[in-house]
């Protein structure tokens, strides 16, 4: 006998406070849990269609900002408050004390030094030189396969197809640009539209086929997108002033170099995929504000922080990121609350998403600074004491 009692649906008007309602009823009556809180709330249900099925209500994020942060990017240029939604007490304070000391020392420079988006489809023949064969194939009529996959997107452009031989076996990825949105689901149309016009009209015989064989790495962290990027590659590098880090931080550039020297062995041994003290921080509560897929902070949060002295003694560090999958436009970032986080920075709609890219690189930074003073000055246990997670 079957046990199962389906979740509540209406048809035709399934996002609809009618339908919510009866669905935090059900859960309520099955659960004996109150979803009084869960259930207050300002949005219409019809908004969320396409952001979340079986819609019930919202999770009540505590939304702080930081800064202000003098920003010197391509695009990201001026003094910002960046929203940052997290219920982690001390983030957002020590985010905006390094906005502060980087702003007082001539602010945070940013570069989007590239960008892309992967399908990765496998194609399998019966030996490694028909893979090899075909690969050159696949480069002799990129501008044709090019051609079928920019005809299912207004925006998404096919740069470039890497391919790997394995055994007999041709593993791909078809790199494409992809303006203002993230793009996963974009090149995934595209790249579907490529390989049927491929497996239509290649001469040879293709044994087997797969859209994807995981070298995109989707929402997991990988070397590869360490190498080759996923998403924008931003840097973000300041130079901060002995005198302002010492007099608003209470530690000194030899001593902070120092330090990272020693994390950089500790990452190593650990195998970390990111050598600073925690991108992964800026990054969540950034894309959690601005309705970004939460889930790309797996392979957003990866890349290498680098410091230095000047000749003058001050200060330079900066943190490459490779892979920052963010967008102004689509996705969560239409509904509204993610949408006043994203206008609060201007970061919202066409042409926006290397100005956001750029002011999380900055945040990553900001935030890295703050972390490893705190440590160089033995105030790490202190400020959670003070506001965070440490109070009695």
């Amino acid at each position: 006998m079957s046990i199962r009692k389906p979740i509540p649906r209406i048809k035709n008007d399934n996002y609809s406070e009618a339908a919510a309602k009866q669905r935090r009823e059900f859960i309520e009556a099955e659960t004996g849990v109150s979803l009084k809180h869960t259930g207050h709330y300002s949005i219409d249900p019809k908004v969320v269609e396409g952001n979340a099925e079986n819609f019930i209500g919202v999770v009540q994020m505590p939304v702080g900002v930081a800064g202000p942060y003098l920003i010197n990017g391509e695009h990201a240029q001026g003094v910002f408050y960046v929203p940052m939604a997290t219920t982690e007490g001390t983030l957002i304070a020590s985010y905006s004390r390094g906005m502060r000391v980087i702003s007082e020392s001539g602010g945070a420079t940013v570069t989007v030094t590239g960008e892309s988006m992967q399908r990765a489809p496998l194609f399998e023949f019966a030996s490694a030189r028909e893979a090899l064969h075909f690969s050159r194939w696949l480069e002799q009529e990129l501008p044709s396969i090019r051609a079928q996959a920019e005809s299912t997107t207004a925006i998404g452009k096919l740069q470039h197809i890497q391919s790997w031989v394995i055994a007999n076996k041709l593993f791909t990825r078809f790199n494409y640009s992809t303006g203002d949105a993230a793009g996963q689901n974009m090149t995934g149309k595209a790249t579907h539209k490529a390989c049927q016009w491929i497996l239509g009209n290649y001469p040879g015989v293709i044994e087997n086929f797969s859209l994807s064989c995981g070298i995109e790495t989707d929402k997991k962290h990988s070397h590869m997108n360490l190498l080759h990027s996923r998403g924008k590659k931003v840097v973000a590098e300041a130079t901060i002033s002995k005198d302002v880090l010492k007099d608003l931080m209470r530690a000194d550039p030899e001593r902070m170099v120092r330090l990272r020297q020693r994390t950089i062995l500790g990452a190593i041994l650990a195998g970390s995929a990111y050598n600073g003290p925690h991108s992964a921080n800026g990054i969540a509560s950034m894309f959690i504000a601005t309705g970004q897929d939460e889930a790309n902070v797996v392979e957003s949060h990866t890349g290498i922080a680098f410091m230095d002295l000047t000749p003058a003694g001050d200060l330079y560090y900066s943190v490459t990121l490779p892979s920052i999958i963010c967008a102004s436009y689509g996705g969560g970032t239409g509904l509204p609350t993610q949408r006043e986080c994203l206008e609060m920075m201007d970061c919202y709609g066409q042409d926006k998403a290397r100005k956001l890219a750029e002011i999380i690189g900055a945040t990553v930074l900001a935030g890295d600074l703050s972390l490893a003073a705190a440590i160089v000055s033995d105030e790490w246990v202190s400020s959670h004491d003070q506001l965070g997670r440490n109070r009695p």
